[in-house]
């Protein structure tokens, strides 16, 4: 009987070539910080659900981190509320918190809660309000040599992990919105989503943090060239931060945290890219950049083979 070309052969090829990947991540607990373009175009917003859900079936514990900047800004705008920014980061009124939380809460983590279980009964959306989950006090940033009141910003204290370990115990994908209870004053804070994902992934001991963003991942020498630094050192990174872009260095700070505390790697993807998670996890060249701890052999700062 003559071989037939089966047309199918490239899709058994693509799925060995995930092999090896799946076998050392399986039973692994991966955080991913939800955000960009990935959060408000709905074909990305689709694709970013099979993702997650496809790493459950795959034997991962993925946990979901979001915020809502833009969807923050857009009910603000409808509410007649100004949005200010100082040091990078939202001026934060009573009103605006109300907002903020109802946003958070109430639109975009019930929406990818959605989307999540379309695929079956598997996402629970909490905030970091629940269980104490997530717990912070009032940020105020220095701003020339001054600290600043920007409102009910937090910075986190504290974090318990607890509620969201049962839930993957019990086969769920935690779908998270970075809101804190404060210990100080009972006030709710609003907590950059990067920066709760970085401290989740610490204290649950994550195997990876991946980060969606708008851009390609770490650029080498940017705006003179594109080129993306594929794999780097935390101490590599750390040299780094004073000259990247104020909206990268939450990401990169978070990523930076997240290997000095126990996790194994933390990535920034390309979130525009439709399936970005599945290339990054189970492919050998990745898309992003990956930060690994020190002495784990990055290779010099211009990238190369991971």
């Amino acid at each position: 009987m003559s071989t037939r070309k089966h047309t199918a052969l490239p899709k058994a090829q693509t799925l060995i070539e995930a092999l090896p990947w799946l076998t050392r991540h399986h039973g692994k607990t991966v955080v991913i910080k939800f955000g960009g373009n990935a959060m408000v175009d709905e074909e990305l917003k689709a694709a970013f659900a099979q993702d997650v859900v496809f790493l459950r079936q795959s034997g991962l514990k993925p946990v979901v981190v979001h915020g809502g900047g833009p969807q923050i800004s857009a009910q603000l705008d409808k509410q007649g509320l100004v949005s200010e920014f100082k040091a990078g980061l939202r001026v934060t009124t009573p009103e605006a918190m109300d907002v903020v939380r109802m946003v958070l809460a109430g639109q975009v983590q019930r929406e990818l809660v959605g989307l999540l279980n379309q695929h079956g009964p598997l996402a629970v959306g909490m905030t970091g309000e629940d269980a104490h989950t997530i717990t912070a006090t009032q940020h105020r940033p220095e701003i020339d040599g001054e600290l600043v009141d920007i409102g009910r910003v937090g910075q986190i204290t504290a974090i318990d992990p607890g509620a969201i370990q049962a839930l993957l115990d019990d086969g769920r994908i935690p779908v998270i919105s970075s809101i804190a209870r404060s210990q100080d004053d009972g006030h709710v804070y609003n907590v950059n989503a990067d920066t709760a994902a970085a401290a989740l992934a610490a204290a649950l001991g994550a195997e990876t943090l991946m980060v969606l963003t708008d851009v390609e991942g770490l650029y080498e020498d940017w705006p003179n060239s594109d080129d993306v630094i594929s794999k780097l050192t935390a101490s590599q990174l750390e040299k780094l931060l004073p000259e990247l872009s104020s909206g990268m260095v939450p990401k990169m700070e978070g990523c930076l945290f997240a290997v000095r505390n126990g996790v194994n790697t933390a990535r920034v993807i390309d979130g525009r890219v439709q399936h970005s998670i599945l290339l990054e996890i189970f492919t050998d060249e990745g898309i992003g950049t990956m930060v690994v701890p020190d002495g784990q052999g990055a290779t010099d700062a211009q990238g190369g083979a991971r």
